[in-house]
């Protein structure tokens, strides 16, 4: 595998750091990692995207793990950022994919930028979670987080802090299987492969080295309305999800679907939250890139 990184300075001073899978020389898609993560974690889509000659782009976003800390972001700053960035690089017009807590921000983009956003993927989404009134759909991590914000957002923000030693060590690969028993057969399955689990999991772990504010930031988004109706989102979007989906529910997603004007689902049967993207990514790609 052949990546390339850089930091790229922005107006403002801020810098954003991007890894490069692919062709370099392919059809244009920016990558939204989940979270926590980072850049990363796109390596998952490399092979494939050589193969259908794409050209991924993934950025760290703010204040993830080599990009610049923008203390209070909203969602709706991203796209300006995005579109900053990609002019920077000199793409006019680009696709979009986004897995799992990346899904909020390839729906922003699409939303507040449609003369540029071809069409988006979402593979693994998270709904917004501002909206849920019932989040028995929800991993109980997820619950928990929800439960204590805002009301407690100094005690998450200690347990952030104090949570980042433990997270941001490498884990060694004899004890990997132990990790992989917190996680149901399909996904445990996958993530037996080396690369699939460090594409994974070392994108987290480089995420909880970097800066426990920045994945605080981030995660207070999920928490917060997304600030844009859905139903506005004129671009074409693909949603792919899970049946055995435990993050979030496949009945959550086929909600979300329901509300956008330009939505093609596939809920696929037997995958969950990690397997889907890492046995389908050929055919979630293809897709996307036909869109």
């Amino acid at each position: 595998m052949r990546t390339t990184f850089e930091k790229i300075e922005l107006r403002s001073g801020a810098t954003v750091a991007v890894s490069e899978y692919g062709l370099p020389s392919g059809v244009p898609v920016f990558f939204c990692h989940g979270w926590p993560s980072s850049r990363t974690m796109a390596e998952l889509t490399d092979a494939a995207a050589r193969e259908l000659k794409l050209r991924i782009i993934s950025p760290d976003r703010p204040g993830i793990r080599n990009s610049s800390l923008q203390p209070d972001r909203k969602l709706l700053d991203w796209p300006p950022l995005l579109a900053e960035l990609a002019d920077r690089m000199g793409i006019a017009t680009f696709r979009i994919l986004g897995i799992s807590g990346g899904a909020p921000y390839a729906f922003v983009a699409a939303w507040a930028l449609p003369e540029r956003v071809h069409a988006i993927a979402v593979v693994s989404g998270a709904p917004p979670l501002a909206e849920l009134a019932d989040r028995t759909g929800l991993l109980a991590l997820y619950r928990w987080l929800l439960f204590f914000y805002p009301l407690h957002r100094g005690l998450l923000r200690f347990s952030f802090h104090a949570a980042r030693p433990f997270l941001s060590l490498k884990l060694p690969i004899r004890l990997r299987p132990l990790l992989l028993q917190l996680l149901q057969p399909c996904d445990a399955n996958v993530m037996r492969d080396v690369a699939a689990f460090e594409a994974c999991f070392e994108s987290q772990r480089q995420a909880w080295r970097a800066s426990a504010d920045g994945l605080m930031v981030d995660a207070e988004i999920y928490a917060q309305p997304w600030g844009f109706p859905l139903e506005e989102i004129r671009v074409p979007v693909r949603l792919w999800h899970g049946r055995k989906d435990r993050s979030f529910h496949w009945q959550l997603a086929q909600s979300l679907g329901a509300r956008l004007p330009r939505c093609s689902a596939h809920l696929v049967d037997h995958e969950g939250h990690y397997s889907l993207p890492i046995r389908h990514m050929r055919e979630i790609l293809d897709d996307l890139r036909s869109a």
